[in-house]
């Protein structure tokens, strides 16, 4: 004995007044009869819908709709999440994770896929295993809410899917990965995720970096619930099915740059209300807050001292201007908001910290630092600070590249050599810091002279 679940009842429910109605027409078509008593088919509509919908169903169920809905559950196929055939061109492209779908993409917006929607045919997404080492033993499948695979659990609310091919405990890697959330969260008209499910290269995770916690705690105004399918069996073998989800793959790719800057000024907004920071308070309007932002270890500055000494004097020559020194490994996230909440000219090492460049005020401006070798050798990746500072809206002053350093025992352009320069250190050269920091305040502080007549923004964040 079973019964019909309500979505069932409701589409048989609907299929019975089509033929009530049909049956009304074949009447009025029909002389009448001297028979006072109903026809056989419309007593049947009568008492069609009061079994229908009865809450307690004692009657057994068609046994070719149980045949129909045990024949879709025993169907249902899992997919390795990486398809190896495809692992040696994961970001070119179509992409192995979940290699048998494709995206929804429209002109300027994120690529994402959403679960139930027209283009799963209202199937919702199903994920087994929960291997940390390969992805190609994590699987996905796709099921009719009514016929989901044997003893799968489904899992109420809406859950965010995400792969990446790096990490998110980098802060640079992790955003990466995030930015298409909060893009899908606006454009959904701010819908929340319950939950969240990590991968890497297919392989799950079950925790993000401080410092990413803290910026999507305050994007989405809530805890995080990372996924770890720990109420699962020991082997990770029973399926788990969501009523609703959406999967990011591609990180930011595909996003218009307008799109782009309405994703970075939500989560600046969002971590400024988070950590009680409001711009007003952090100085006089012509102010100019200059941060360098230091490193330790590789891509530090080989004389840290001598380089706050050159800025510093520059610095004292502004009205106004401010010099703070800080290492972004010693502060808590809110502190590092903080601090670029006051901050107009961010002097940074190319590195993860530089990242924070996106919590400053729109056209706020950027100088960054690389040791020798990077320009021939380190690739498109070099450039990322570039990119963020235009998708946030900042001005990217350039970069100063230094032409000393360690030497490479290859020949000149091997790609060996950057094992080399990848850790190494950055000297200094005074005149040009010295008269690179005179232009940038001057630029800074004309803008602000210019900027002076505006008043504060004190539009609550979107999505509030």
């Amino acid at each position: 004995m079973s019964c019909y679940s309500q979505k069932l009842s409701i589409y048989l429910l609907v299929s019975c007044v089509v033929l009530f109605i049909i049956f009304q027409i074949q009447s009025l078509q029909t002389p009448p009869s001297s028979s006072p008593s109903p026809s056989p088919s419309w007593a049947f509509m009568k008492k069609w819908p009061n079994h229908l919908l009865q809450p307690n169903c004692t009657r057994s169920s068609d046994p070719n709709t149980t045949t129909a809905v045990s024949k879709l559950r025993d169907a249902v196929t899992f997919l390795p999440l990486k398809d190896l055939r495809y692992a040696n061109t994961a970001q070119q492209g179509h992409t192995w994770f979940m290699s048998s779908t494709y995206d929804t993409h429209e002109d300027g917006e994120v690529q994402y896929q959403e679960f139930p929607s027209e283009a799963s045919k209202g199937r919702v997404l199903c994920i087994k295993g929960r291997d940390t080492h390969d992805g190609a033993w994590n699987y996905y499948a796709f099921a009719w809410p009514e016929a989901l695979p044997h003893n799968a659990t489904l899992v109420k609310g809406l859950t965010f899917v995400s792969n990446n091919h790096y990490n998110y405990d980098n802060i640079w890697h992790g955003l990466s990965a995030m930015v298409p959330f909060v893009a899908w969260h606006i454009k959904s008209g701010c819908s929340v995720p319950s939950r969240w499910v990590l991968y890497h290269w297919g392989e799950l995770r079950t925790k993000m970096g401080p410092w990413l916690r803290a910026l999507m705690e305050g994007t989405f105004g809530g805890p995080i619930n990372i996924e770890g399918f720990d109420g699962e069996d020991e082997g990770g073998i029973a399926p788990v099915c969501f009523e609703r989800a959406v999967v990011m793959r591609h990180n930011e790719g595909g996003m218009s740059r307008e799109r782009r800057m309405e994703v970075y000024d939500l989560m600046r907004c969002k971590a400024r209300v988070k950590c009680n920071v409001s711009r007003s308070g952090t100085g006089a309007a012509m102010d100019i807050g200059m941060t360098m932002f230091m490193r330790t270890g590789p891509r530090s500055f080989k004389n840290e001292s001598e380089v706050v000494r050159i800025f510093e004097g520059e610095c004292r020559k502004v009205e106004g201007c401010r010099l703070m020194v800080a290492h972004s490994s010693n502060l808590t996230f809110c502190e590092q908001v903080k601090l670029m909440s006051s901050t107009d000219i961010l002097i940074s090492p190319h590195g993860a910290q530089l990242t924070n460049m996106f919590l400053m005020d729109r056209n706020s401006s950027v100088m960054e630092f690389f040791p020798k070798g990077w320009l021939k050798l380190a690739g498109v990746g070099q450039f990322v600070y570039h990119w963020i500072a235009s998708w946030s809206g900042m001005k990217h002053q350039g970069a100063w590249r230094d032409p000393n350093g360690d030497d490479c025992p290859y020949p000149d352009g091997d790609r060996r050599c950057m094992s080399i320069y990848k850790s190494g250190r950055i000297g200094y050269n005074e005149t040009f810091f010295a008269e690179w920091a005179r232009n940038v305040l001057n630029e800074v502080k004309t803008r602000k002279i210019e900027d002076q007549s505006s008043t504060e923004n004190t539009t609550p964040c979107a999505c509030s």
